[in-house]
């Protein structure tokens, strides 16, 4: 067993665990402590507790100590830095005509290293940008160009459900998401109904994937023969999951008929499959 506590240092992001040696800590304090990237000021999510070995994937680095109020104003000034960078970064991009896009600038709490996010649809030299902005910040430079989920993330808005972004709000870690979830929740292909605001799949239908798998065990899928109360033999045209309601056409009738899933019997159920065109007019829908 070791004692760790976790630390975030984005506001929706991902919990880093750090070994608190004497330290007692709380929910909401903010602490240092050395990162891959530097030293960096993060909020301690997860106070003191113990966990198992095998949870650890690496050796758990130390937290050096609780933020003081000074720590905390070195916070803001390097706040107030990134904002300055942010704007300088985007003058010197529309000067070297660089064809990408500044998302968002961090400053380690040390201030040994600047990074700069921006996508791009293709690859771009920014080796000279690198230098304009060493030269104007005396610190390392780094860029990194990201995907356009973790743009979104970074930048927040209101998806078609009219609330904030699911990766903005609360999502700590991307989930991967896949046509087949869309054509088993029974949606259609279309991209502009299952695709968020950064063009890809929408992370809710990972999050509702699951009270979909439980209602497809016990609900007949379309193409499916079933048995109606009356004993006549049907094939089911048309599924609504939520409520459980079959359309089905039986052989002594032409026009369909609506049955709960409670009320039939299952002979032969069918399996949801995507055609290959399906597949490959939306393959572009589940990268980052």
């Amino acid at each position: 067993m070791k004692e760790i506590v976790g630390v975030r240092f984005k506001s929706v992001g991902k919990v880093y665990y750090f070994s608190p040696g004497s330290i007692k800590a709380e929910v909401g304090d903010h602490a240092i402590v050395e990162t891959v990237r530097g030293v960096e000021c993060g909020e301690i999510v997860i106070a003191n507790r113990t966990i198992e070995d095998n949870q650890l994937a690496s050796p758990l680095k130390p937290i050096i100590r609780i933020a003081t109020p000074n720590d905390m104003k070195i916070v803001e000034k390097n706040k107030q830095r990134e904002k300055e960078a942010f704007n300088v970064c985007q003058e010197k991009i529309a000067f070297r005509k660089l064809k990408m896009n500044l998302v968002d600038v961090e400053c380690t709490f040390d201030n040994n290293k600047m990074l700069f996010y921006f996508t791009a649809e293709n690859r771009v030299d920014f080796r000279e940008l690198v230098k304009d902005l060493a030269a104007i910040f005396k610190t390392r430079i780094e860029l990194r160009q990201i995907g356009v989920r973790d743009e979104a993330k970074i930048l927040g808005g209101l998806g078609i459900c009219g609330r904030e972004f699911c990766c903005k709000k609360y999502m700590g870690d991307f989930q991967p998401v896949s046509i087949k979830m869309a054509k088993e929740q029974g949606l259609s292909l279309n991209p502009t109904k299952i695709s968020g605001a950064c063009g890809r799949l929408m992370c809710c239908l990972k999050n509702e994937q699951k009270a979909y798998e439980s209602l497809l065990k016990i609900t007949p899928k379309v193409g499916a023969i079933i048995v109606t109360p009356d004993g006549d033999k049907g094939r089911v045209e048309e599924v609504n999951l939520i409520t459980g309601k079959l359309r089905v056409k039986t052989d002594k009738s032409e026009v369909p008929v609506t049955l709960d899933r409670s009320e039939v019997k299952l002979l032969k159920d069918a399996e949801i499959r995507i055609n290959r065109e399906e597949l490959q007019a939306l393959r572009g829908l589940e990268d980052k």
